[in-house]
């Protein structure tokens, strides 16, 4: 089983603080996934290849926004020589500096010229259970399939219900499942209004309820042999992972 925490990367020295921290303290977690964020001069995959020295298993998100589909993939040789043979492909924001090119490039397109360049790259590509209805998002995971996507990272889940309809609906895929702690109103408002979650009845954005959701999680991902990624933002890693994990939890995940 693989576990995978998300590491936002805003400068060099303060993400070898951070994976210094978790390889130290949280012997549990596996694999680092970076989100490729340009408004940090840092991008995913230098981000990455540092995370090396740390990980084995590092994994950068690519924007597929950022490449023309038409010209070769201008990252191949970095991703080659630092040893990241796994990408996570997400089409991406429009960058705030209009002199950033951008291309009418999607996902899509980048997972096939990828997989038809580049077959010894892993592709993975998002899935987000709140963007469309159900059958929108399975007729989208099905199209990135036909392109050849290797497996999915989902988007973070909040109810234990809608992770199991998911697992049926894209059985025999190679899946990270998301979990991302919401502790306070005014996160859970932005996860309702910019991700339009729909949060459970029950939810409380307490650490307690996290806690005790995100062990659920973890608990179901390991019975369905699966993958899991933890989002942790705004809250206390040592908190938060030390409930979730706990002494014989962790043990039994090494």
């Amino acid at each position: 089983m693989r576990i995978s925490l998300e590491l936002v990367p805003r400068d060099s020295e303060g993400l070898r603080a951070e994976l210094q921290c978790v390889k130290a303290e949280f012997p549990s977690i596996n694999t680092i996934n970076i989100p490729d964020l340009t408004r940090f001069e840092l991008r995913s995959w230098e981000a990455s290849s540092l995370s090396k020295s740390y990980y084995q298993d590092c994994i950068p998100h690519i924007r597929s926004m950022d490449f023309d589909a038409r010209e070769p993939f201008s990252l191949i040789e970095y991703l080659d020589a630092h040893q990241l043979s796994e990408v996570l492909i997400v089409t991406g924001d429009a960058p705030k500096n209009s002199s950033q090119p951008v291309y009418p490039t999607t996902c899509i397109d980048l997972i096939a010229k990828l997989k038809r360049e580049h077959p010894h790259l892993k592709i993975y590509s998002a899935i987000d259970p709140y963007r469309n209805s159900i059958r929108k998002e399975y007729e989208y995971v099905q199209q990135k399939l036909n392109a050849g996507v290797d497996g999915f990272f989902t988007q973070p889940f909040f109810d234990l219900r809608f992770m199991e309809l998911y697992s049926e609906m894209l059985a025999g895929s190679d899946i990270f499942w998301g979990v991302s702690p919401v502790v306070a109103e005014s996160s859970k408002r932005y996860w309702e209004t910019r991700n339009h979650v729909v949060f459970p009845k029950d939810f409380e954005p307490t650490l307690e309820w996290n806690v005790e959701f995100s062990k659920k999680a973890l608990a179901y991902t390991k019975q369905m042999n699966s993958h899991i990624y933890f989002m942790p933002i705004k809250v206390d890693l040592r908190a938060y992972f030390d409930g979730v994990f706990g002494k014989a939890l962790t043990n039994s995940l090494k």
